[in-house]
């Protein structure tokens, strides 16, 4: 639930998961719940417009709970076998690159479920571009099962070496559970950061 000192007025939540639903019955019932309570808060979504996978699953959790979901599509992909015809609203962008910041435009904080490639490099351009101060949006990352548990590490790592400062740890949160993460996503105080830093800063 939301508290009364929330950091964050959220209005819409931008959602990047798989086109596929994976091996583990965890990641669809985790987007099932995701979706329903992205609605239950009253929340829109904004997604990249498949009806496929746990892309399909969350948007039909959303709008199963009478809530609003607006796909963001990329015209290459936007095919009768992958677009949701069903969302409230759907843009056909010309490039994933206009999709994208479309995305982050029409959004007020992120959740990252399990995916792939596509999935991961969304995650990582988000985390970046609040890195370098474009944004000050709250970035989650729905942790079903440790999925993300080596993707973590592999950021501790960087951090121990030298590569990302210890302070932009705290650009994302991490939950097992969407209400979880969720509420986090809420009350997250992002760390103040500079537009340009120095190269000695990492």
């Amino acid at each position: 639930m939301q508290s009364s000192n929330s950091y964050h007025q959220i209005q819409r939540v931008c959602v990047f998961c798989g086109s596929n639903t994976g091996t583990d019955p965890n990641f669809r019932k985790a987007a099932e719940a995701l979706g329903t309570e992205i609605a239950r808060r009253r929340w829109g979504m904004v997604y990249g417009g498949g009806s496929i996978g746990l892309m399909g699953v969350v948007a039909d959790a959303v709008l199963a709970a009478n809530g609003e979901v607006f796909g963001v599509i990329p015209e290459m992909l936007a095919t009768k076998e992958l677009l949701h015809t069903g969302v409230t609203r759907m843009h056909i962008a010309p490039s994933m690159h206009a999709r994208k910041a479309l995305m982050e435009q029409s959004a007020d904080a992120f959740v990252a479920m399990p995916g792939g490639f596509g999935t991961f490099e969304e995650l990582l351009e988000i985390i970046t571009w609040a890195q370098l101060g474009l944004h000050a949006k709250p970035i989650g990352i729905l942790n079903v099962g440790g999925f993300y548990n080596s993707l973590i590490d592999f950021f501790e790592k960087a951090i121990t070496t030298g590569f990302i400062k210890a302070t932009h740890r705290q650009l994302f949160v991490t939950a097992a559970s969407p209400g979880d993460l969720l509420d986090k996503i809420v009350t997250h105080e992002m760390p103040q950061v500079k537009k340009w830093i120095r190269p000695s800063e990492g």
